[in-house]
This record gives C-alpha cells, structure tokens and sequence, in this order.
C-alpha cells in the first residue's frame, strides 16, 4: 500500500468509530504518536486508547493530500458537535505501515 492509500485508511478506521483493533494491522510496533493534546510512545497505547474514547459524531473531508516515497500529508477539516478546524497529519510509513503521525491544529477550537 502507497503511503498516500495508507494514511486514508488509517482516517477510514479512526473516523469510523467502529473497533478500533482494525487500526493495528496499519501500525509499525515502534509506532508513535504525536499531537496537541495528546502523545502515544506504543501501537498499543493508541489502540487502546482508540478504543477507550473513539470518535462519534465526528467526520472529516479531506481538503489536500500530498506524499513522497515514505511518507503522507493529509490536510482536512474537522468536524464534531460544536467543533470545526482545519487540521493535518503527516503519517511516516516504514515496510509499509504507519510508523509515525504527526497531528497538527489549533487546540484552542476545542476549549
């Protein structure tokens, strides 16, 4: 899988609000997690997270995309209740699956 086909189905199964084991088979076991409020230093640690609060109510639409041989960029606008922003995630892909993201918006929209 490109990293481009990967980074969107990673966005498929999270936006889902489904089970979020399906998120593993798409995660390096070093994977890692970064954003503005909150950090995953495990695969496991952000499934399980995932799975303790996933996302309801939530969508996104994909605004640009761009990718290079290892790595994605998606840019999109966030949606929930009472929430709109624009965010984006860079998703570093090793033998392909998702090694690291990245995700980057303005937090304040949420307070």
């Amino acid at each position: 899988m490109t990293p481009l086909a990967l980074a969107r189905r990673y966005m498929e199964v999270v936006f889902s609000g489904g089970n979020a084991d399906d998120l593993r088979p798409l995660l390096t076991d070093d994977f890692t997690f970064q954003g503005p409020l909150y950090d995953f230093a495990s695969a496991e640690q952000y499934v399980a997270a995932m799975a303790s609060d996933p996302l309801h109510d939530a969508s996104y639409r994909i605004l640009r995309e761009f990718s290079d041989d290892d790595a994605a960029c998606l840019v999109y606008e966030f949606t929930k209740p009472g929430v709109t922003t624009t965010m984006a995630q860079v998703f570093e892909v090793r033998e392909g699956r998702v090694a690291k993201v990245l995700l980057l918006f303005d937090s304040a929209a949420f307070r």
